[in-house]
């Protein structure tokens, strides 16, 4: 069977169109917008990893999810820093309607003006009854600051533990500062730390050569401390060989300024009891307590476990209008048993500026007992390992 094969006339190659190109100046065309498409699938396919040669695979296998990852980082970091300012829903409602708003700036103070000092007094608080809205007042109760000057001895344990469990009864808050000479001993930090009361213990750096300046020097401490970290409270010398009823502390809550109260005590021969302290009619204070001709000419007669303070007089004296610009300290330049009318006369004026506690001074609410045993010391550890033998045995 015969074929015809059918060829192209030689005219159409030297045919021109319309476009001023000829048939063969077309088709290098084509060829050349194919070739620019294969360069860039070629570098793509080389920028992601992918390729048909084997020995390049085995060459870089990490080179593919590397360019991958590098591809997806550069992309959802774009997309990321993308404004898309704001996005309500379609129906208009501020339910779903997102918005990028400013970061809120904070009013800067001109620098000749300082923030005041706001103390809160009391925060009310509104409640819904049945019978409609009522509004509660909630006063913040006060601190009660507890210094107590203590030193190595045979009876420390014994009295720290005593005052401990009365302290533990108060309603919080409670601070208790003590006060220790040189050295924080271990003993004393086992007993502050099984306690369960909130302490501090501070050491007074300061020598001390005179027994009578100890307890001075060691108040003085406290007093530093409170000022410097100006603690807000009613700041109370609490001695640790005293007795205190628990209604003792829960009526220094009520001093607005300095309270005091009669305090009784045994006198030095432990033959007769003496009351010290304010004669009161009402919480006004119109006299005084004395038995002792050697300490009638004191201005105040008072225990130094007689009186309490706002320890606001400390750290912020034009508050109460104190004339007196050098800090609030017990003197260890006076007589023994003065220290109490010298420091008292720093804090008040006169007997105006105090309140009786509690009204009309009529209830003892703390004893001043001179029981220490002297010159005993303390077991160390407060753990006897000596004279443990019987003395009479059992039969």
């Amino acid at each position: 069977m015969a074929s015809i094969r059918r060829t192209l006339s030689p005219m159409y190659h030297d045919r021109s169109h319309e476009n001023g190109g000829s048939h063969k100046g077309f088709t290098i065309g084509g060829s050349s917008s194919k070739h620019n498409s294969s360069q860039f699938l070629s570098y793509l396919t080389k920028l992601l990893g992918v390729t048909s040669d084997p020995k390049s695979s085995r060459r870089g296998p990490w080179r593919r999810p590397f360019y991958q990852f590098l591809v997806f980082f550069l992309l959802g970091f774009v997309l990321g820093l993308t404004p898309f300012g704001k996005m309500e829903d379609v129906n208009g409602s501020d339910r779903f309607s997102f918005e990028i708003k400013q970061p809120y700036v904070e009013e800067r103070l001109d620098n000749n003006k300082k923030r005041e000092e706001v103390a809160v007094d009391a925060v009310s608080f509104v409640a819904e009854t049945e019978n409609g809205k009522e509004e509660v007042n909630f006063v913040p109760k006060k601190l009660i600051i507890v210094v107590t000057p203590t030193y190595n001895r045979a009876m420390q344990a014994y009295y720290l533990n005593r005052i401990a469990q009365t302290l533990r009864l108060v309603e919080s808050p409670v601070l208790w500062i003590v006060v220790e000479g040189n050295v924080a001993s271990f003993e004393t930090s086992e007993i502050l730390r099984k306690t369960g009361v909130m302490y501090r213990h501070l050491v007074c750096k300061r020598n001390m050569t005179s027994i009578k300046d100890r307890g001075v020097h060691q108040r003085n401490t406290a007093l530093e401390h409170i000022e410097l970290h100006k603690l807000d409270g009613i700041v109370y010398f609490a001695d640790d060989d005293n007795i205190y009823s628990l209604e003792l502390f829960q009526s220094l809550r009520q001093i607005s300024r300095f309270g005091t109260w009669p305090v009784a005590m045994l006198a030095p021969s432990k033959n007769k009891a003496i009351l010290e302290g304010p004669v009161c009619n009402g919480s006004q204070v119109i006299g005084w307590h004395t038995n002792e001709k050697s300490k009638r000419l004191r201005r105040f007669h008072v225990d130094m476990s007689g009186f309490a303070f706002n320890s606001t007089i400390l750290w912020d004296p034009k508050r109460w209008r104190r004339p007196f610009s050098h800090p609030t300290r017990q003197l260890d330049t006076v007589k023994e048993g003065f220290q109490e009318t010298s420091f008292i006369e720093q804090v008040v004026a006169d007997e105006s500026e105090m309140e009786g506690v509690p009204p009309a001074c009529s209830r003892i609410l703390n004893w001043h007992l001179h029981l220490d045993a002297l010159d005993v010391p303390y077991p160390q550890g407060w753990a006897i390992q000596k004279n443990l033998q019987a003395l009479i045995t059992m039969k």
